[in-house]
């Protein structure tokens, strides 16, 4: 049978490893695809740099489009990042009833409703595993794997750098600013790390995961989003004191009222597997009605994780070239008629526990004042850690968990609790999940 032609948008690091794992086995490749696979051109922008693979049989352009429109090429893979000229090269793909292969996160979460309707009317795949956390299968397991369940909730860790970030301070006491530059000089995080610490980075794929889960179109706008930049190195001590670690965690819940979408750090038990996933490694945890809970861990990023998923998707794609569109796994996970227009939650209307941690002058009754605020708003204290003063000051740090409240309700308790005299600065809030 004649070989499968693949066109190749991009070879930097993903598109690197991705030639690299097709050559190295590719007969292994072969035996589960039931074809051969093979790349026959490649666009990349500066044709005369050294690569780390073998390009020698591959025909490399600088014109992304020119693979794009090549007759021979049946699947074209886009690594090279962005949501506008990836956005204009897939869709032209498609058009010519090629099929696509992405590790385009944003793209996916951005524009993957518009780019999945095109693709459903030309009856062609869009496959894109390598999205969201790597070289984790979670999105086939989500889809495939887990499709006699109702997903209840998810949480991930679906960002390296601000996993590594947080690791590196609870473990070595570190400043987040200081952690943040060795990150860059690692190359885990850019010359401009907003995405990762900011949280849009982990925003973009938890977009998609909850649209797999829950059968919603992709609704990336109405994600809440915080970074970890407000993070102190005492925070991550008081958390470990008190039982708990701090990671940036994407959550997804199915509720009555609605879906929540949220971004942000989060206390977690330090029992948990998930609070035990350290450094630039990724993990998500997926709870479901017949199942439970199961965790999905690995590399999160890197060019031979990242390659491992984007050529799964590409033997996916190759097993389904003779099967009738409508027999295929929906893109989605559910069928593009029957995703559901549930309402996704704004923040305000969240049901979370939170960690507080305020300064207030060393004298009797501040807490007894700061407790009261919080029961007018019906928050019930869980525990509470007040710390000694320091070399005499008269103000002292104190750090309280209460119990599950409504995010509109503590906002009110906490901003009554800032205007008293007593408190100094402002009060730092992190949410509290037990992800039981």
């Amino acid at each position: 049978m004649e070989s499968v032609k693949i066109g190749l948008l991009g070879l930097g690091t993903v598109g690197s490893g991705t030639v690299n794992v097709l050559q190295r086995n590719a007969e292994e490749i072969a035996r589960r695809a039931g074809r051969e696979i093979q790349i026959v051109c490649a666009s990349a922008r500066d044709l005369t740099r050294s690569r780390n693979c073998d390009v020698d049989t591959i025909r490399l352009t600088s014109d992304p489009m020119e693979v794009v429109c090549d007759p021979d090429v049946e699947i074209i893979v886009e690594l090279i990042g962005g949501t506008t000229l990836a956005l204009e090269l897939v869709l032209k793909a498609i058009e010519q009833g090629k099929h696509v292969v992405t590790a385009n996160k944003a793209l996916i979460a951005l524009h993957g409703n518009e780019i999945f309707a095109k693709a459903s009317d030309k009856g062609v795949m869009v496959a894109f595993e390598a999205a969201v956390a790597g070289g984790i299968p979670i999105i086939k397991a989500l889809r495939e794997g887990l499709t006699g369940n109702q997903i209840e909730w998810l949480a991930g860790i679906i960002n390296g750098t601000g996993n590594f970030i947080l690791t590196e301070m609870r473990d070595k006491g570190r400043a987040f600013e200081d952690v943040l530059k060795e990150a860059q000089e690692l190359g885990y995080a850019e010359a401009d790390p907003t995405f990762d610490v900011e949280g849009i980075d982990a925003a973009h794929k938890l977009a998609i995961l909850a649209s797999i889960a829950f059968g919603i179109p992709l609704q990336f706008e109405k994600v809440f989003t915080e970074g970890i930049g407000a993070i102190g190195k005492e925070d991550v001590v008081y958390a470990e004191e008190l039982g708990y670690r701090i990671k940036h965690l994407g959550i997804a819940r199915k509720t009555a009222e609605g879906i929540e979408l949220r971004v942000h750090p989060t206390l977690i038990p330090e029992k948990r597997l998930i609070a035990n996933v350290d450094g630039v490694m990724n993990a998500v945890l997926v709870n479901a009605d017949a199942v439970g809970p199961t965790l999905y861990y690995g590399a999160g990023a890197g060019a031979e994780p990242t390659a491992s998923a984007v050529v799964a998707d590409i033997v996916d794609v190759v097993r389904m070239l003779t099967s009738d569109p409508e027999n295929r796994v929906p893109h989605l996970a559910f069928q593009s008629n029957a995703l559901s227009d549930v309402a996704v939650l704004p923040i305000d209307e969240v049901v979370t526990a939170y960690y507080l941690r305020l300064c207030v002058e060393d004298k009797p009754g501040v807490l007894a004042e700061i407790a009261q605020l919080l029961a007018d708003q019906q928050i019930s204290i869980e525990a509470l850690l007040q710390k000694e003063p320091v070399d005499g000051q008269s103000v002292v740090p104190v750090i309280i968990l209460t119990q599950r409240a409504v995010e509109r309700e503590l906002n009110r308790a906490i901003y009554a609790i800032e205007k008293l005299d007593t408190v100094r600065g402002s009060v730092i809030r992190i949410r509290l999940e037990t992800l039981k």
